[in-house]
Formats: C-alpha cells, sequence, structure tokens
C-alpha cells in the first residue's frame, strides 16, 4: 500500500498541463448558422446564405473577455452543423460562400494576439453535413480540417473535442480517430493542451452546469482517460476490481477508494465548461446569468483545481451582446475586488516528516498583523510540478489565548484551492464585549496527504 501512495504522489502533470492550468480561466465561443436558426444543434442543411454576421468585430469580444479577467480564447470553428468559420478547402458549407465572407477563426487569432490573450479552437468530431461521416474517408477529411487549422492560425494554446456523435447518411456511426488526431496536434501544434472525455491532458468535469465535485483529483484512474500516459504500476486491489464503467459523470473518481483498484494512474485534470446564459449560441429571449451565479461558479472551478470555459456567444451581428459584456465587466470588477489585494502574512511550518523518513500530517502557522476576522478568503496552491498529494486539510483561527477556532474543512488541494470564509468566527470577549484577534494566528493543518506535502504558497484576501 505505501508503495502505490508513493507512486500516486508522484503522477505529474506536463509541460502543456502546467500552462493551461496558470490559463485559469478562458473564453468559450459558440458562433455559428445555430446563431441565425435560434436552435443550439443545427442539422447540417442550413444554407449558407444565413449567416451574415455584418458588424463582425472579433477585437470587441477580446476586450470583453479580457475585462472579465479571462486569459484566452477558444472559437468554435466548427459544430456539429459541418459549418466551418474559415475557408476550408475541404467543403463548401463554409463561410467562403455566405454574404459575409470573412476568415473568421484568422480574425478571432489575430484580436487575441493583439490583445494578448491566448487562442485555441473547438472542431466537432461530429458533422452533421459531410457526407464521408460514418465511413472511414471521414476521418481523412476531419484530419485535413485539422491540420489547416493547426497549421495556418499561428500558436495554439488548446484544442477542444468533445464525443458527440450521431448517425451520418444512412443511420452510418463514425468511429473517431482520436489518436490520429492527438498525433497530428503534437505534430503541429507540440504546446497545446487538449481536452477530451478520455484525455489525454484535460478532462470533462461531467456535466454544463458550472458545478464542481466535493474533491475533483488530476490524479485520476486511467480507465478514465484512456488516452492519457499512464504514470504507475496497478494498485494493489486492481485484480479484484474493474473500473471499466467509470466516466466523467461519477461523483467520485480520485479518491483512494477507488484508485486501490485501478490498473495505474494518470495525471488527467478536469475543466467545468459552461455558459453565461442558458444556451451555447445567441437567443434573443436569453439573458446572461446573475453576477453571483458566475462568481459561485468561479470559485467552485478555478478555486477548486479546474480550469474555467465560460461561454459568451456573439450575435448576429456578430458582436457580443451588451448585456453580457456588462456582466463580464462586473465579473472582472467582482475578482479584482476579491483578490486584487493580498493581506500580508509570514508561514511558518512545522516538521511534516518523521524520524523514519515517513509523512506526517503537516501543520502551518500563518501570522498576520490584522484581525483574521479580516481574512474572508484563503488561497492555498501545491506545488504540482511534484505531484497532488493533499487529501484533506482544516483551517483554525487561533486567537490570543492559544485557543483554535474552526474556519473551514476542505479536500484536495491540487493548482489551487479558494476557501472562503464567509464567516470567520468571531471571539468575543466577555468583559470588554470588544472582537479580538488581532496580532492572531491562522492555523493550516493537512490532515490527510498522499507522501509529503509541497505547498507552493498560501495566500490571504479580505
Amino acid at each position: 500500500m505505501r508503495d502505490f501512495l508513493r507512486e500516486a504522489a508522484q503522477v505529474r502533470p506536463s509541460k502543456r498541463q502546467l500552462d493551461w492550468f496558470d490559463t485559469e480561466f478562458y473564453a468559450f465561443i459558440h458562433f455559428g448558422p445555430n446563431t441565425y436558426t435560434d436552435r443550439e444543434w443545427g442539422d447540417g442543411t442550413e444554407p449558407e446564405a444565413i449567416f451574415c454576421p455584418k458588424d463582425l468585430d472579433c477585437d470587441q469580444w477580446v476586450a470583453a473577455i479580457k475585462a472579465a479577467g479571462m486569459k484566452g480564447m477558444v472559437l468554435t470553428a466548427k459544430h456539429h452543423d459541418g459549418f466551418c468559420l474559415w475557408p476550408s478547402k475541404y467543403t463548401e458549407h463554409s463561410v467562403k460562400n455566405c454574404p459575409v465572407p470573412r476568415d473568421i477563426v484568422r480574425e478571432a487569432a489575430q484580436a487575441c494576439r493583439r490583445g494578448g490573450i491566448k487562442f485555441g479552437f473547438y472542431l466537432s468530431p461530429w458533422d452533421r453535413n459531410c457526407p464521408y461521416y460514418g465511413t472511414p474517408a471521414y476521418n481523412d477529411y476531419f484530419c485535413n480540417q485539422l491540420t489547416e487549422l493547426l497549421t495556418e492560425y499561428g500558436e495554439i494554446f488548446y484544442v477542444w473535442f468533445d464525443n458527440a456523435c450521431g448517425e451520418g447518411p444512412g443511420g452510418r456511426q463514425q468511429e473517431y480517430d482520436f489518436p490520429r488526431y492527438i498525433s497530428l496536434i503534437r505534430t503541429y501544434q507540440p504546446q497545446a493542451a487538449i481536452f477530451n472525455d478520455y484525455g489525454p491532458d484535460v478532462r470533462w468535469c461531467g456535466n454544463e452546469a458550472g458545478k464542481a465535485r466535493h474533491a475533483e483529483w488530476s490524479v485520476v484512474p486511467g480507465e478514465l482517460c484512456r488516452y492519457s500516459p499512464v504514470q504507475t504500476g496497478p494498485g494493489p486491489l486492481a485484480g479484484e476490481g474493474d473500473l471499466s464503467y467509470m466516466y466523467n459523470t461519477d461523483d467520485n473518481i480520485g479518491s483512494l477508494s477507488n484508485i486501490l483498484y485501478s490498473r495505474g494512474l494518470v495525471y488527467a485534470p478536469a475543466e467545468i465548461d459552461t455558459s453565461i446564459r442558458p444556451g451555447w449560441f445567441w437567443h434573443p429571449q436569453e439573458k446572461p446569468h446573475s453576477l453571483e451565479h458566475l462568481a459561485k461558479i468561479y470559485l467552485s472551478s478555478v478555486g477548486a483545481n479546474a480550469g474555467l470555459n465560460l461561454n459568451i456567444p456573439p450575435n448576429r451581428n456578430g458582436l457580443l451582446d451588451q448585456q453580457d459584456v456588462k456582466r463580464l465587466k462586473e465579473l472582472g470588477d467582482w475578482l479584482n475586488r476579491e483578490f486584487g489585494r493580498e493581506i500580508p502574512s509570514s508561514m511558518e511550518a512545522l516538521s511534516s516528516m518523521d524520524k523514519d523518513g515517513h509523512p506526517m500530517q503537516p501543520v502551518y502557522t500563518i501570522s498576520l498583523n490584522v484581525p483574521y476576522t479580516a481574512v474572508r478568503y484563503v488561497v492555498l496552491e501545491e506545488d504540482i510540478e511534484k505531484g497532488q498529494r493533499i487529501e484533506s486539510f482544516r483551517i483554525y483561527a487561533q486567537d490570543g489565548s492559544g485557543t483554535r477556532h474552526p474556519l473551514f474543512q476542505g479536500t484536495c488541494v491540487g493548482h489551487k484551492k479558494i476557501c472562503q470564509l464567509t464567516n470567520p468566527f468571531a471571539v468575543q470577549n466577555p468583559l470588554t464585549n470588544d472582537m479580538e484577534g488581532k496580532g492572531s494566528r491562522l492555523i493550516l493543518h493537512v490532515t490527510g496527504a498522499r507522501g509529503q506535502v509541497f505547498l507552493k504558497r498560501v495566500r490571504l484576501y479580505g
């Protein structure tokens, strides 16, 4: 058991996964014929003439994205209807046959570079327009289009795939050649992270509602992400169980009780993808979610060892709706207000190893020069280059008398854990009726870990 936990503690991210984690928060842009038909999924028969963004302004998109604090954009270059936002030479179902024949992929990529944010794309494997769909020839068609996007639009930080798979002509189902797709991306854009239900770099969180798991592990069974490289041997119970049933919608995928049955562990962090509106494409009757709703999603995604891919759909003129622009600015202002000013503190760690070199439960004391009641957030970050290890922790306040008061109880940390202290325990002096706490401490106690703990930083915000 100890050897397997030591192996689990050594499962580490790649450079591209570290870069993706550092991006943290980025935009999804769903734009296409559905914008004009008021649908979510087109059937591929929509006439090209319907797509007419006469006021298209990708710089406006980027300005709004940056105002929200996002660091990248993922453009839906092709959705399930097969319509291409670039003039692909492999199909006529594209912008080249529209009233406004503009290469929107190029304009979006160039706007991102002007604005100083990263650019990526979503290419739907399901294509309801292509006559090859459901045959071996379709994988050649798809790879040709993928190669166009990988080689003609500069540096790509992210390639996003889903696994939607419908029927083609004659009711044929398509077998996607994801290993071939992944190989192309590694050849032409080796720094780009790849999103897919099954890896290799980033996996789906299991829902589109912006909801995170209670504990979101990046170290998960290889049975869940078959395209991710396995970094360990089998768990001690691998011969006594079968994890082939596991999928991203499961509530519990990275816990010790599951990984013990795995035939090998991989590093595959989760992305939370959701939309600023109820739908993914722009619909005139919809409005953006409230600031409170979006702030909660941020805290439970970026603040819970996941990335946040927030969709903002352009309208029929090719612009982001002013209601959405306003909400994005409010979200950016909220982030600056909540996390723009760090409270100075100093941290001291007690020994986390016993005399035999075995890991213990480390305790950290965090000294403040303000009352601990002023602290609203404690942000923890593991040094994930050394692996993800923390399984559980607690945060206490320690008053002048040395008494500890519980403030927060959490599970795994990983890249970032934002601990929101919504009602910090305030000690009332029965003699003076004053609130104490100035010059006191916070205590961080790691109550469970897979090996020695390596904290990268701890930051406090009021």
